[in-house]
């Protein structure tokens, strides 16, 4: 099986009411650990690559781990361009194998966003690539993301009509309270997800599948295996999962899930480096650390996601 589009995952948890998983990849491991997962569940997938993690790994290698990944699991999987932000790096990725990407124009006025996902849309279509818009800002960092606190914006329903018929793009991501990195709610906040605005923006796009960035929860777990051997990360807070779920439920056909999988695969590195300090053999590390991600992943897929057996 090639690697596809999302168009069929997304008309498929649309109506059935799940949402797909979009896992960030940068590595072979956590290619491994996610696609595994997905194979004995047997849930579609979206594998997808940043600005970063494609000049970290390099295009070609990550495009030969993905199709690897194919031909091991006989999955229906999407590779994706997380956050592109310019013509040139979606034309690059499309060019190149991709079968999504996205382009984030959200930092841009609103007009200027229009012409430049149009532009990336016209040449996608062209080649059977699909895209996805965003309108409105999340805080936080991710790889070359950056928006400080303050400066994120709530999607205006009222824009999110004229933005994709103009555009014609296939997905919308949206900000409704969700942030990048690890840090999205203070401890001793209550964290709340702007519910009335994705339905009215659903209300707006009927059928029209929506993603959400920066939705990763900030497992415990992990965060307190990370301080206990040697890290320093403040509390912190991340999206609960019933709220993802309930997204899900709804208009939401993507959830994007990044910083679980990092703070997953830091921190059983660092347990098993306190216990085993002198092994210097990476496959020795690098195998518990796999399966942390198998764990996460399978944990996402049937308890927030719902697209177990989807594939």
């Amino acid at each position: 099986m090639p690697l596809v589009t999302s168009t069929e995952m997304f008309k498929k948890a649309y109506d059935g009411g799940y949402a797909i998983g979009a896992f960030n990849v940068n590595n072979m491991e956590i290619i491994q650990g996610i696609t595994e997962a997905a194979k004995e569940l047997n849930a579609p997938l979206i594998l997808q690559v940043s600005s970063g993690a494609r000049k970290y790994a390099n295009h070609t290698y990550l495009m030969k781990l993905v199709e690897a990944a194919v031909i091991e699991t006989g999955l229906p999987i999407c590779l994706h361009l997380d956050h592109g932000d310019t013509f040139e790096l979606c034309k690059s990725c499309i060019d190149g194998g991709f079968t999504s990407v996205m382009i984030d124009g959200s930092h841009h006025t609103y007009e200027d966003n229009v012409t430049l996902t149009r532009k990336v849309v016209d040449y996608a279509h062209e080649r059977g690539v699909v895209v996805e818009g965003e309108l409105g800002r999340l805080e936080g960092v991710e790889d070359e993301v950056k928006v400080a606190a303050g400066e994120g914006s709530y999607t205006d329903p009222a824009q999110v009509q004229d933005f994709v018929e103009r555009t014609g793009v296939d997905s919308l991501a949206i900000s409704i309270g969700t942030s990048h990195g690890a840090y999205k709610f203070k401890p001793g906040t209550k964290p709340q997800l702007r519910f009335d605005i994705l339905e009215e923006i659903s209300r707006r796009l009927p059928g029209f599948p929506i993603v959400l960035h920066g939705a990763s929860s900030v497992i415990p777990e992990f965060v307190e295996m990370i301080n206990k051997y040697g890290g320093n990360m403040p509390d912190a807070i991340g999206v609960p999962e019933d709220m993802l779920r309930k997204a899900a439920q709804m208009s939401v056909c993507k959830i994007n899930i990044d910083s679980d999988l990092r703070l997953a695969m830091t921190g059983t590195i660092r347990k098993y480096f306190a216990e085993n300090p002198s092994v210097f053999d990476p496959r020795s590390y690098l195998k518990p650390a796999r399966e942390a991600i198998h764990g996460l992943v399978a944990h996402k897929i049937k308890n927030v996601l719902g697209c177990d057996g989807k594939a």
